[in-house]
């Protein structure tokens, strides 16, 4: 048995009998939101159909697709960070300028796992135009570079990611109001940057909105797995072990991912999606993003979910807006988690989604950007009638913050009206800033 925890005839098989590639893509899978299993359905169709409906799902969705001001900073450890930023209209500045107003607000937006910042395509298409927006790839993902740091041993922290975006607003934000959002490990990043730059948060930031995330406690997730305890328990000693073997063997083990990946696509969509009509582009451009993560970045990430406590960091935003979002399908980062952060902040508006997956912000676009349009609103980032168009509207508010008549505009099927009542329409969202969370139902 080696000290990693992986028993070295394990090791030795994977590589020789070609497993390595099969289990790089389940572990892959697994740690960026999907666990082992294939669906049935997909292994009755031929592996050249496949191939062809995947091409032409990719030619055909223009997801991930919008683009804005180029820039690069260096981390702490020389990391090149890539950010885009989406600038208000010049019509919009000049009138800042006339007014001498000071910076205008900027909304940061934060990524998860196994992503990057094209995860949030609809909410860019939304609120551009509406508020200056930083759009960021975390170390590792996307356009960033590889973590230097890593590349010397050092293992990633969800502290290190702190003050990633730090360096990322000292770049691309030096000055004004900030509202930051973050999704999954993005929240994380967050709660990290709060936690290490208090002062940041006191001075400059209007509100925070969580999706999807956690404070803690990722080490007990079961990820949906009709394992017994004792099994449970089994894999969560063996898995770090497992993910840094495949890590070194990454030629090989990304050679069985590529060859896989079709097949995988079903499990994917079970881990990221809670209904089971999600527009297959949509679908697949989120296996296009979770695809793009190497294997080692996925080995080296995964133990610091698992160390991961920002519970009293928590308490930095007490005095702010916070919008907590999450789904009542999610297995990556269950609602429990979601719930656990707004017991921390008793103030902070939590909307749990009904049939919504880790990915709910591509699930349920108008929905997610209606509820941070609304944030946006209550902080005064954003006028509170400003329309974004087919993927939300901002909310109405009373001076005490409580949901008066929430809305969207576009498709059709998306929320309707709020109320205080603490009961839910057939496509509505009800419940108070301060009560135990609400319930929202998206539209099919």
């Amino acid at each position: 048995m080696s000290e990693d925890g992986v028993g070295d005839g394990v090791s030795e098989n994977w590589r020789k009998a070609g497993w390595a590639g099969w289990a790089g893509a389940a572990i892959g899978v697994i740690a960026a939101g999907a666990a082992a299993g294939v669906a049935v359905e997909r292994l009755t169709v031929g592996r050249g159909m496949r191939v062809k409906a995947r091409l032409a799902l990719d030619a055909a969705g223009d997801y991930g697709s919008l683009r804005g001001t180029e820039g690069i900073t260096r981390a702490e450890d020389a990391t090149e960070l890539y950010y885009e930023i989406d600038e208000l209209p010049e019509e919009s500045r000049k009138r800042l300028l006339r007014r001498k107003a000071p910076a205008a607000p900027t909304a940061v937006f934060c990524h998860g796992y196994c992503l990057s910042q094209d995860a949030w395509h609809f909410q860019r298409a939304a609120f551009r135009g509406v508020v200056r927006s930083v759009y960021w790839d975390q170390r590792s993902h996307g356009l960033s570079a590889r973590g230097l740091a890593q590349a010397d041993g050092e293992p990633v922290t969800i502290e290190q990611l702190g003050r990633d975006l730090k360096t990322v607003i000292d770049a691309a934000a030096p000055e004004g109001p900030l509202v930051l959002i973050g999704h999954s490990m993005g929240g994380m990043t967050i709660m990290a940057l709060a936690e290490q730059f208090p002062e940041l948060v006191r001075d400059r930031v209007l509100g925070v909105a969580l999706v999807g995330t956690s404070s803690g406690g990722l080490g007990e997730l079961t990820y949906g797995l009709p394992l017994p305890a004792a099994g449970l328990s089994a894999v969560r000693r063996m898995l770090p072990g497992v993910l840094k073997a495949l890590g070194s063997q990454v030629e090989l083990v990304e050679k069985g991912r590529r060859a896989t990946a079709d097949l995988f696509a079903g499990t994917i969509k079970r881990y990221s999606f809670g209904s089971r009509d999600v527009d297959p582009g949509v679908a697949r451009f989120a296996e296009r993003l979770i695809e793009a993560t190497p294997i080692d970045v996925v080995a080296e990430f995964y133990p610091a979910f698992q160390v991961h406590d920002k519970s009293a960091a928590l308490q930095l935003f007490a005095d702010l807006p916070v919008t907590v979002i999450a789904g009542d399908s999610d297995m990556i980062t269950p609602a429990a988690h979601s719930e656990a952060i707004k017991a921390e902040l008793p103030t902070a508006e939590l909307t749990v989604l009904e049939s919504a997956g880790h990915l709910m912000m591509l699930e349920y676009p108008e929905t997610v950007t209606g509820l941070l349009a609304d944030l946006l609103a209550r902080t005064g980032a954003v006028a509170a009638a400003t329309n974004v168009g087919g993927h939300g509207r901002s909310t109405a508010r009373s001076t005490a913050g409580t949901a008066e008549a929430a809305g969207t505009a576009g498709a059709a099927g998306t929320p309707g009206a709020a109320d205080n009542s603490g009961t839910a329409g057939p496509s509505g969202a009800s419940g108070t800033s301060g009560g135990a969370g609400s319930t929202a139902q998206p539209g099919s």
